[in-house]
């Protein structure tokens, strides 16, 4: 052991910080206690050691044994994995005694950092356990950032607007709520408190204020203001500025913005059009919607019958399923229709996984789940990964006739219209019948016109006719 010490002295341990990494470590590895806890803590206390434990623990006799360098070295990398471990799962709150962190948790794999969109809870408000107390605005979705314990909201470290990662602190909670005051009572009694202090002052005023007024002031003659501008009569005219608000896009916003005008700029885009008489389906709604509603504790809506018709075309057409991918062609054996929500804070999409296993009541249950969660913000970024078909529904506000954009990584989009009722020869009659536009567009690299028209007939054929379903024809 003498030896080791020497020959790390002369090579370069005279230095105060190598002697006290020396004295620590050979005091951690005295034969007066386990041998094993007290390398440990030595080493996770003094990181820095780990080379000098690394060079002369293994030669140091513990409880009368030698241990090889091998079992030093198994030893030491374990240790170092612990505490990686450690700091990798660290939870996203720190605790300081009565005082707690509130910090920005894991938002996701592809989801680096995200904006701080508002605050919840302010200054002197209670929280309870796992209440929301701000929310974060990413690319995809608004995640809320939970109160690790009950207490006193005491400050916000982090200002609303702020670019936040995961484990960024954002506020500190008191436990106890101990010298937090509201905002508003403080405010209150400070406005109150004043008048009280300063009447004394008030009246000595009083007093010096005829001698203050007695000395003129002179008046300066006030300039005239310049004319406005005259505006040439080429030039446009502008509303005032003060009529105009800047504000600044959300993430969401930004994000669709970016995806719709790549999508542009990627695919081939073409659209086609075909119209749709909805009489049977809607009949077929009419009759068993009381029943269907019994039965399942849901209603029968009609995107459950496209839902089904698009499943059915996308089967017969497998191509409009599959995907460019560099100089490759991706075709999927299962079917993820993506179904286009528009909500206050932008569009989501939203993806029912494995669409051609489900029924008509399982369908609807998730389109009215996923609505729900798109709608409340509470929808996660799972829920609206991958898809392999879209379908965007524009008549729900009345849009007669539009040319839908490709969600990408897709090939195509099925875009669904308003009813309108409009004359149709039937039989060689003019009868009025409900009637809807559907559009597809789809990338025309990858997908013929040929194989989009059968597409797009096959969904008019099923939805005119359910009764295909069953038959399979």
């Amino acid at each position: 052991m003498l030896g080791v010490i020497r020959r790390r002295v002369a090579s370069g341990g005279s230095s105060s910080s190598s002697s006290s990494i020396l004295k620590r470590s050979l005091q951690t590895i005295r034969p007066v206690s386990s041998s094993t806890s007290r390398v440990s803590e030595e080493i996770l206390i003094n990181p820095r050691g780990f080379e000098h434990v690394r060079q002369f623990s293994c030669l140091a006799p513990l409880r009368g044994r030698a241990i090889s360098s091998r079992t030093m070295r198994e030893g030491v990398s374990n240790m170092e994995l612990t505490a990686s471990k450690l700091i990798l799962s660290r939870p996203f709150s720190s605790d300081s005694g009565d005082l707690i962190d509130a910090v920005v948790p894991f938002m996701g794999e592809s989801i680096t950092d995200g904006t701080l969109a508002k605050f919840l809870k302010n200054p002197g408000d209670r929280v309870a356990v796992d209440e929301p107390i701000a929310q974060i605005e990413t690319d995809k979705v608004t995640i809320d950032v939970a109160s690790p314990e009950a207490g006193v909201i005491k400050e916000h470290i982090a200002k609303e607007g702020d670019t936040v990662e995961p484990g960024t602190k954002i506020a500190v909670i008191s436990k106890s709520g101990e010298g937090v005051a509201h905002a508003a009572p403080s405010e209150n009694t400070s406005k109150k408190a004043a008048p009280k202090q300063s009447a004394p002052e008030m009246k000595d005023e009083e007093k010096i204020k005829p001698k203050v007024e007695a000395s003129p002031v002179p008046v300066k003659p006030k300039t005239p203001a310049p004319p406005p501008p005259k505006h040439s009569a080429t030039e446009p005219q502008l509303p005032p500025k003060e009529k105009e608000r800047r504000v600044p896009m959300t993430r969401l916003r930004k994000r669709v913005a970016t995806r719709l005008k790549d999508s542009q700029n990627t695919f081939a885009m073409l659209t086609t059009f075909n119209e749709v008489d909805m009489t049977n389906l809607m009949k077929l709604r009419s009759e068993y919607k009381d029943a269907f509603v019994e039965k399942h504790g849901v209603k029968l809506g009609l995107m459950s019958g496209f839902i089904k018709a698009a499943v059915s075309g996308l089967q017969n057409q497998p191509i409009i399923n599959a995907v460019i991918d560099g100089d490759d062609i991706i075709y999927r054996d299962y079917i993820d229709i993506s179904i286009a929500v528009g909500t206050p804070k932008g569009l989501v999409v939203p993806v029912i996984r494995n669409a051609e296993k489900m029924n008509f009541a399982e369908i609807e249950k998730e389109i009215n789940t996923l609505a729900k969660k798109a709608n409340d913000g509470t929808i996660s970024i799972d829920e609206m990964a991958g898809g392999s078909f879209t379908i965007s529904n524009g008549g729900v506000y009345g849009s007669l006739l539009s040319t839908p954009i490709i969600n990408p990584p897709q090939s195509a989009i099925l875009g669904m219209h308003s009813i309108v009722s409009r004359p149709m020869v039937v039989g060689g009659n003019v009868v009025p019948r409900p009637m809807m536009y559907i559009a597809l567009t789809y990338d025309h690299r990858l997908i013929d016109g040929r194989e989009a028209v059968f597409f797009l007939r096959r969904i008019k054929d099923v939805v005119e006719d359910p009764r295909r379903l069953l038959l399979d024809v």
